[in-house]
């Protein structure tokens, strides 16, 4: 799957290339604290193999839009629901 890069996105490629080896942690740290959950959920899961089908894109979308309007339940609630809280 290829991605199209914004110019600024770009930019923040080439300064990653520039990063020294010994602040690579630090930086990604960096860029990990400006992702919304969502985001940081999914760079902390396996890779999946499986293919993605055009239903799995068009779900994933319905629920980028959902969060992004607001529609999600917040993780406290969830776990007080369940007892766990």
């Amino acid at each position: 799957m290829s991605v199209e890069l914004s110019a600024q996105q770009q930019e923040l490629v080439e300064l990653a290339k520039l990063v020294p080896a010994e602040e690579i942690p630090a930086a990604k740290r960096a860029l990990e604290s400006f992702l919304d959950p969502f985001s940081r959920a999914m760079l902390s899961t396996d890779y999946d193999d499986e293919p993605v089908t055009p239903d799995d894109i068009a779900a994933l979308e319905q629920a980028r839009l959902e969060y992004a309007r607001g529609e999600t339940i917040p993780h406290e609630e969830i776990l007080r629901e369940f007892g766990l809280k």
